[in-house]
C-alpha cells in the first residue's frame, strides 16, 4: 500500500492539481517568503481535500515535515484556507504548555517578530479578526477563532465540566477544525497497551479523536517531525494520512538547514566552553564584517537539572576571570582548524588576546546569559527565548537541560556545548540522553537567513562548495563534545532515528523464497522463542556481564582534537601525537596498590557497604567486590594517554571514571531479570516474514550489499536465489556474515545426508531471546534448521548462529556465553507443541579467524 502522498504525487503528475490561492500567500506575513516546499504543501493538502474520491470524512492528515521547515506559518495559511471554505473554529492543542505560549505569540501578537499573519487579514474584501476563545459556545461567525490548549489540559476540560471550558456541546452542532502541534506524543493510541491502559480509555487521546469523530465535517490536521513509521501499528495508523513528507534529511540536502560539525576534543569543561564562545565571537565578527546585524548564540547542554545552575556558575565565573593567558593556551593546545581560522581571523583584524578577552568578558557576562530549567521559568521566559533573534535581545548563552528539546524556535544558535562526558548506549543502541542530544541539534540546524548579494538565495546555505569562504562559519552549527568516537557513532544512528539522513540511503527487500513459503516447514512449523521475567535479587552474586565483561577505554589528554561533518559519510580525522595503550583491570590495579581502588571507591556513596549489600544481598566484604572477578575484578581497562609509564595517580583518575558507570549501573538497578529456559513455540510463518531495509551507503561488499555483488570477495560470492538451502533471496549482512554463509554453504551436502531439510535463515530484527544471566536482549543474526523424518514424527533441530567481527568478539563475549548457555542446558528434546521433538543449541561466534577450532567443531557435532 502506498503512502497517502505518493497517491497526491500521482495525481499532481497527472494534471490534477489545485495550485495555492492567492488569498493564502497575501494574508500571511511578508517577511516569510513561502519556499517552494511550503507551496507543494498545501498544493498537496488542497488537492486532496478537494477531491471527492480520496478524501476521507472526517479528514485527518499528517505533515510530516523537519524541524525548522515552517509548520506553523503552513497551520496559519490553512486556517485562512479552511475559513474559506466555511470553517469557523480551531483548536490548537499541543503536549507542553510553553509550546502553547510560544505558538500564542506566533498567532495573536501582531507586534512580534514572529507573527504569521499580514497586519490585516482580507479575503474577498472582508476583514478577518483573529480571536482567542476559551470554547466555541459563542464564537464569532466572523472571525478565525482559535482555542489553545494542552492535550492535558483539553483532557481535563472536557471531562471535569468547568465553567466556560470547553465541553462536548462545544462540537456536537458545528465542525471544528483540530491542529496538534508535535504530533508524535499523540501516538500512544497506536501502541500495544497493558490492561490497565486498555481500562483508562479517557485519556487524552481517547478525548482527542472522541471530538474529533463527532462531527463528519472535522479536520484534524497534525504535525510532527519524528513519526517513526519503522513501528508497525504507527505505520498503519498513518500511512494514508501522511499527506506530505518532508523529513529532515530533505530538507537539508535542499540546503534549508545549517551544516552540522562536531568539534570533538580532550579539552575539560571550561575548555569546551571557552573554545565555543572564542567561536561564536569569530562567527560575530565575520557576520558584521558583512553588515549582517546577526547575533550568535550558545547552547550550554547539561545532563542533569541538579547540574544545570552548577553549570551556569562555572561558567560565568570562568569569564568573569578570563586572562589573555587561557585563551592563548588554548589556541596553542588546539588542532582544530576551524579555531586556528579563528586565531588568524583575530590576528589579522589586530584583536589582542586581551581584547578578546575582554569582549568575551563582555559579551557573555552574567546579565547575558539565561537559564531555562524548570517549568516556572521557561514560561516566564518563553518569549525571550524565543526572540533571540532580536535586535534589543541581549542574551547570548543559554543554559538547559532538555526543557527547549521541542518548540523552541531559534535561528541563531550556532554553538552547542556539551557540559558532560557520559554515554549511555545501550546494546548499540543511542540512550534517551543521546537521542534528546540529537533532538536539539535537529532543532539548532534551523538555518539563519541571510545574504550579502541581490542574487543569494536568502533562506538557503550558500558556501558548501566554497570551501575558503570566511561565511561558511555563519551556516555552520557547532556540537562541542568529548574526544570519543564511540559517542559520535552513537550520536550518528540518534540522528537517523529521528529522521535525519546521513548518507545515501538505499532500500533492500529481503524476500523469502516461494519454494521456502511452500515447504511444510515454513506453513506450519515451531519456532522456539525464551522470554524474560523479574526475579529476586536474593538470588544475584554478581554485576551483570554487561558491566563485568565489558572493557573500559579510558583515555587523557594527549593534544588529540578532531573535527567532523556530523551529517556526511566522513571517517574521523584526527592530529594525533603519540600515545600509548595500557590494558590492566580492577585486580591488577589492586593489587599494585589497594589503597588506589579503595580511595575511589569512596568517592561514590553507592560503594558503602551497606548500600551494596543491599543490591547484592551475597556479598561478604568490600574487598570481595573489588577484587572478585564475579564483581568488579575482571573489568578491563584499557588506558590511553601520552605516558609510557603510568603514575599512581592516573591509575587512580582510570578508576575513578570506570567506577562513576559502575556507579551509574548499580544506582540505575530497578529490577532484576533473567531470561527463561521455557522456550515457547510461535508458527515461523508468524515470525519471518518479507521485509524492506534501508541501508546507509553501502559499500565495498559490506552491509547493504547483495552477495552476489562484484565487490565481494570472490570466494564469498554467491548467487543465493539459486540456493535452496537458504530461505531468502539474497542476503545483505556484513562482509563477515558473507563469510559465514558462504562457509555454511560448503557443509551443505553433509549435512543433508542425515537431515531431510536444510534451512538457513537471516534474522532481520523480527526474532529475540533473552540472557539467561540478566535477561538482556539478543537478536542472533540466523536461524538454521535441521529437519529429520522419523517413524513416529519428526525431529527438528533450532540453532542460533552469531558471525561476529574480530574487533567486538570481546566486547559481545556474553552473547556468545549465552548461546553456549542454551546447548549446555539441554532445552532439550522435549514436547514443547506436538508429539514431534526438538532440539534448541547455539553455536561459538562464527568468526572467519578462528573458526577452524570452536565452528568447525561445532559444525561436526550436528553433522555427526
Amino acid at each position: 500500500m502506498s503512502y497517502l502522498y505518493e497517491k497526491i504525487d500521482t495525481l499532481i503528475e497527472s494534471g490534477y492539481s489545485k495550485k495555492v490561492p492567492e488569498y493564502i500567500s497575501s494574508n500571511l506575513n511578508s517577511n516569510f517568503e513561502l519556499r517552494p516546499y511550503q507551496i507543494r504543501a498545501f498544493e498537496n493538502f488542497i488537492t486532496y481535500f478537494e477531491n471527492e474520491h480520496l478524501c476521507k470524512k472526517p479528514t485527518q492528515t499528517l505533515f510530516h515535515m523537519a524541524t525548522g521547515s515552517g509548520k506553523t506559518l503552513i497551520m496559519a495559511g490553512l486556517m485562512l484556507y479552511l475559513y474559506k471554505q466555511g470553517y469557523r473554529n480551531f483548536l490548537f492543542f499541543v503536549n507542553l504548555s510553553q509550546i502553547v505560549q510560544k505558538t500564542k505569540e506566533n498567532f495573536l501578537n501582531s507586534i512580534s517578530s514572529k507573527y504569521l499573519f499580514n497586519e490585516e487579514i482580507n479575503i474577498d474584501g472582508e476583514i478577518i479578526k483573529i480571536k482567542e476563545v476559551s470554547n466555541f459556545q459563542y464564537s464569532d461567525d466572523s472571525a478565525i477563532n482559535i482555542c489553545f490548549t494542552t492535550t492535558q489540559g483539553l483532557h481535563a476540560d472536557m471531562w471535569g465540566m468547568k465553567e466556560n471550558s470547553l465541553s462536548v456541546d462545544d462540537f456536537e452542532n458545528q465542525k471544528v477544525v483540530l491542529i496538534s502541534d508535535e504530533a508524535h506524543h499523540l501516538n500512544a493510541d497506536t501502541k500495544k497497551m497493558n490492561k490497565e491502559e486498555e481500562e483508562n480509555y479517557r485519556s487524552w487521546e481517547y478525548t482527542v479523536h472522541r471530538i474529533f469523530d463527532i462531527n463528519r465535517d472535522n479536520v484534524l490536521l497534525e504535525f510532527t517531525a519524528t513519526c517513526n513509521l519503522e513501528e508497525p501499528l504507527i505505520k498503519a495508523e498513518y500511512e494514508n494520512k501522511i499527506v506530505f513528507d518532508y523529513p529532515l534529511y530533505k530538507f537539508r540536502a535542499d540546503g534549508y538547514s545549517k551544516e552540522i560539525k562536531t568539534l570533538r576534543s580532550d579539552l575539560d569543561v571550561e575548555g569546551r566552553a571557552l573554545q565555543a564562545l572564542i567561536l561564536s565571537q569569530y562567527r560575530y565578527k565575520v557576520f558584521q564584517d558583512y553588515r549582517q546585524n546577526i547575533k550568535p548564540v550558545v547552547f550550554f547542554k547539561s545532563r542533569l537539572v541538579k547540574e544545570n545552575a552548577l553549570n551556569m556558575t562555572r561558567i560565568i565565573e570562568m569569564v568573569k576571570s578570563l586572562t589573555a593567558e587561557q585563551i592563548k593556551n588554548l589556541f596553542e593546545q588546539s588542532t582544530s582548524q576551524t579555531i586556528n581560522e579563528a586565531q588568524k581571523y583575530f590576528i589579522k583584524n589586530g584583536i589582542s588576546y586581551d581584547e578578546l578577552a575582554s569582549e568575551l568578558k563582555d559579551d557573555f557576562s552574567e546579565e547575558h546569559c539565561i537559564s531555562a530549567n524548570d517549568n516556572q521559568d521557561v514560561e516566564k521566559k518563553q518569549i525571550i527565548l524565543n526572540s533571540l533573534e532580536d535586535e534589543k535581545n541581549p542574551y547570548r548563552a543559554i543554559f538547559a537541560v532538555d526543557k527547549l528539546n521541542e518548540g523552541w524556535d531559534v535561528l541563531n544558535l550556532f554553538d552547542i556545548v556539551r557540559l558532560y562526558e557520559t554515554r549511555d548506549a545501550k546494546k548499540g543502541k543511542p540512550g534517551q540522553t543521546t537521542t534528546k542530544e540529537a533532538q536539539l541539534i535537529g532543532r539548532g540546524a534551523r538555518y539563519c537567513p541571510f545574504k550579502v548579494s541581490n542574487n543569494q538565495e536568502k533562506y538557503k546555505r550558500k558556501y558548501d562548495n566554497d570551501i575558503d569562504n570566511q561565511l561558511r562559519i555563519c551556516e555552520e552549527l557547532y556540537y562541542h563534545c568529548w574526544n570519543e568516537p564511540r559517542y559520535i557513532s552513537e550520536l550518528h544512528t540518534a540522528l537517523r532515528e529521528i529522521g535525519v539522513d546521513l548518507d545515501e540511503m538505499v532500500v533492500r527487500n529481503h524476500t523469502l523464497k516461494d519454494s521456502f513459503k511452500q515447504d511444510e516447514l515454513y506453513k506450519s512449523g515451531y519456532v522456539f522463542i525464551n522470554e524474560r521475567k523479574v526475579v529476586s535479587r536474593n538470588t544475584v552474586n554478581s554485576l551483570l556481564p554487561s558491566i563485568k565483561d565489558k572493557i573500559y577505554d579510558i583515555r587523557f589528554t594527549a593534544g588529540v582534537s578532531g573535527e567532523d561533518i556530523l551529517l556526511e559519510s566522513t571517517s574521523f580525522q584526527d592530529i594525533k601525537q603519540k600515545t600509548y595503550v595500557h590494558k590492566t583491570t580492577i585486580h591488577d590495579i589492586a593489587n599494585i596498590n589497594y589503597s588506589i581502588v579503595n580511595k575511589a571507591i569512596c568517592k561514590y556513596s553507592i560503594f558503602k557497604f551497606n548500600t551494596l549489600k543491599s543490591r547484592f544481598p551475597n556479598l561478604k566484604s568490600t574487598k570481595e567486590f573489588i577484587q572478585s572477578k564475579n564483581y568488579l575484578g575482571n573489568i578491563r581497562i584499557h588506558i590511553t594517554s601520552k605516558y609510557e609509564n603510568l603514575s599512581n595517580e592516573i591509575l587512580y583518575q582510570a578508576c575513578l571514571k570506570v567506577l562513576k558507570t559502575v556507579a551509574n549501573s548499580i544506582s540505575a538497578i530497578q529490577e532484576t531479570y533473567e531470561g527463561t529456559k521455557d522456550f515457547k513455540a510461535y508458527y515461523i510463518y508468524d515470525i519471518f516474514k518479507n521485509k524492506r531495509c534501508n541501508y546507509t551507503n553501502p559499500h565495498d561488499g559490506d552491509i547493504g550489499i547483495s552477495q552476489n555483488d562484484v565487490s565481494v570477495k570472490d570466494k564469498w560470492r554467491i548467487d543465493l536465489s539459486q540456493e535452496d538451502w537458504y530461505a531468502y533471496e539474497d542476503n545483505y549482512g556484513t562482509s563477515e556474515e558473507k563469510s559465514f554463509v558462504a562457509y555454511f554453504k560448503k557443509y551443505v551436502d553433509e549435512l543433508r545426508q542425515k537431515y531431510d531439510k536444510v534451512y538457513l535463515l537471516r534474522n532481520e530484527r523480527q526474532l529475540a531471546i533473552y540472557s539467561f544471566d540478566d535477561g538482556q536482549r539478543f537478536e542472533p543474526d540466523y536461524l538454521l534448521f535441521l529437519h529429520s523424518s522419523k517413524t513416529d514424527g519428526y525431529e527438528q533441530m533450532q540453532i542460533f548462529i552469531e558471525p561476529k567481527g574480530s574487533h567486538i568478539l570481546e566486547q559481545d563475549k556474553w552473547k556468545e556465553d549465552f548461546l553456549l548457555q542454551i546447548e549446555e542446558s539441554s532445552i532439550p528434546v522435549t514436547t514443547f507443541a506436538d508429539d514431534n521433538k526438538y532440539k534448541i543449541w547455539g553455536f561459538h561466534f562464527y568468526n572467519e579467524q578462528n573458526r577452524e577450532i570452536e565452528f568447525d567443531n561445532d559444525m561436526k557435532k550436528i553433522i555427526s
